[in-house]
């Protein structure tokens, strides 16, 4: 009996040794490159990439998930190429400005490691440059608000903060119009609030004071959302029936969850989505799943009976 049981204790040691060196062989490392905390929404990329990445070490015991953040283009180049000096199997990037930083992403790919883009997509965005492009529907953004004031207010007189003169914003600005089509809502005007909520409350006093009635305003981000409700209740103005923002902040979603008359609905445009790519990129490390292409997100119409499940009220945006 002696003999077997040592027999057995042997064997167990070496399935143990053969276990730890197949988890030693499957040690990888993630790197995540995302921009500094300049305004809540990329405050809330932040966030999310730190708790995906704790979900994914304690998931896969043999991986590190390195996360660093750059406040512009050139520092964010730095931060990649540190990160390759470190040894990385795949990178998950959110450029600061994408187009600085192709060749920086570009020395990733051709290096062989699999390269995650997200968000913000550089002139060339094909796979010469990522395996993966992970990106919320900017156009869905403004048709979804759209049609919810067509459907809701047609005759509504409405007020627009766009964002910044860049693609995104046109792409949004073009999906507004098309969900009030056929309806009767007019606008009113149009101006840039640089996706700021001190630019916004700027543009708000200015529309308040050029139009004594305004029925709706849509801004396109809830940094600017935030100046908006500021300057109306400074204003003491009620004509204004309800705003509409977007990208689905925590306190928007609050006021949408307590039935707030001003915040009625959001739109998703979730930070979270660099989690979304961190999660797919593991699966196609370890996984073997084909997740190359493109991965859109619906641009969720937020509403008090869905509200709870986006809201996350520890993350900072």
């Amino acid at each position: 009996m002696h003999k077997k049981l040592l027999g057995m204790a042997v064997a167990m040691t070496a399935l143990v040794s053969i276990f730890g060196a197949a988890q030693a062989q499957d040690t990888k490392t993630i790197g995540v490159s995302i921009p500094a905390a300049t305004h809540g929404w990329t405050s809330g990329v932040i966030y999310h990439a730190e708790r995906i990445a704790k979900q994914l070490m304690e998931r896969h015991p043999g991986l590190n998930v390195v996360v660093k953040t750059s406040a512009d283009p050139s520092s964010q180049a730095n931060a990649v190429q540190d990160l390759a000096t470190q040894g990385i199997d795949a990178l998950v990037i959110l450029p600061t400005d994408p187009d600085p930083l192709v060749n920086a992403i570009r020395q990733i790919k051709d290096s062989g490691k699999f390269v995650a883009l997200v968000d913000r997509a550089p002139s060339v965005n094909d796979n010469s440059v990522r395996d993966l492009y992970v990106a919320g529907n900017n156009p869905a953004l403004g048709e979804v608000a759209g049609k919810y004031i067509s459907e809701n207010n047609p005759d509504a007189e409405v007020v627009i903060i766009r964002g910044m003169p860049i693609p995104i914003d046109q792409q949004r600005q073009d999906g507004f119009d098309k969900g009030i089509e056929g309806s009767n809502v007019k606008v009113l005007d149009r101006q840039f609030g640089n996706w700021n909520r001190d630019d916004a409350f700027k543009v708000m006093q200015d529309y308040l004071t050029k139009y004594p009635k305004i029925d709706v305003v849509w801004c396109q981000d809830d940094d600017m959302a935030v100046g908006v409700l500021q300057a109306i209740e400074q204003a003491g103005r009620t004509d204004i029936q309800y705003i509409i923002g977007g990208a689905g902040s925590k306190d928007m979603i609050k006021k949408v969850m307590d039935g707030d008359k001003m915040v009625p609905v959001n739109v998703l445009y979730p930070p979270s989505m660099v989690g979304t790519a961190m999660e797919l990129t593991a699966a196609a490390l370890y996984d073997s799943v084909p997740v190359h292409g493109t991965y859109t997100l619906d641009a969720t119409l937020i509403t008090p009976e869905n509200a709870e499940g986006y809201y996350f009220p520890d993350s900072p945006f």
